[in-house]
């Protein structure tokens, strides 16, 4: 299976939650940041409201990014519509229907929910959906046509000590992942930090035909130096400086920028 590495290319620019650090995050306003930049792959999050509504929203309460207070799942979509810091993934979807969209799924409730509004929407194909377990992961892609998957916490963190002790995986087994999303540091462990590692799961990954995508990679020389490391993908709050950093080095083309005026399609 072809990973769709090029040497010294990342493929595509991510912007995490949206683009969090031009707007507010999960928000249209940041999704439209990041899609005038020429960037066209987004990321947001799933959770879902009493009433299952699914949000492009990332905590599981409220409290951090609106006005109210208490869990998502116990509040309505009628409770939250008016709310700046809440967007529905349906919304998203039908701003930007030419993005890519990476979704997170933060929890089990999700997973219905999500899959029907992919069905709804005829979105799936434009779909990857990550975090979690790999049998949350799956059990969307096996309700939503086309909607590809990275691998879940299990598997990931399985390749990620096989590199960081320099043991081997036994490969793909029946996976049907497409891509490794790992990040720079977690739980104060280093992983791409460390370059030694990276080199590693980069390799491995590849090897199993599964693109690699780093989060969440906001400074200009973390950039540089995972471009150079081969990882495919840059998920990030700045899309804006992994933009012009990877332009840089000649390590990405990003599609025509938009003028904020004009429609967020092509």
């Amino acid at each position: 299976m072809d990973s769709g590495h090029v040497d010294g290319i990342v493929q595509d620019v991510i912007a995490h939650r949206g683009g969090a650090g031009l707007a507010p995050e999960n928000t249209l306003a940041a999704f439209a940041a990041s899609w005038a930049l020429g960037v066209r792959t987004l990321e947001t999050d799933a959770r879902v409201t009493a009433d299952g509504v699914v949000l492009a929203f990332h905590d599981s309460t409220l409290d951090r990014t609106t006005t109210r207070r208490g869990p998502v799942s116990a509040a309505t979509w009628a409770d939250l519509r008016h709310e700046p810091g809440v967007t529905r993934l349906y919304d998203v979807l039908a701003a930007f229907p030419d993005a890519e969209l990476l979704v997170d799924v933060k929890d089990e409730e999700a997973i219905e929910p999500l899959a029907a509004t992919l069905r709804r929407t005829g979105s799936g194909s434009r779909v990857w959906v990550a975090g979690g377990w790999d049998s949350w992961l799956e059990a969307v892609v096996e309700r939503s046509p086309g909607t590809r998957r990275a691998l879940g916490w299990k598997s990931l963190s399985s390749l990620m000590w096989s590199a960081r002790l320099g043991v081997r995986v036994p490969g793909r087994g029946s996976t049907t992942a497409l891509a490794a999303h790992v990040p720079w540091r977690l739980g104060g462990v280093p992983w791409l930090a460390d370059r030694r590692v990276a080199g590693r799961l980069v390799d491995m990954s590849h090897a199993m035909g599964l693109q690699v995508r780093a989060w969440t990679i906001n400074k200009p020389v973390n950039v540089r130096r995972l471009a150079d490391d081969g990882v495919n993908g840059i998920i990030t709050d700045r899309p804006d400086l992994a933009r012009e950093t990877l332009i840089d080095i000649g390590g990405w083309t990003p599609m025509r920028a938009f003028r904020s005026d004009e429609p967020a399609q092509t």
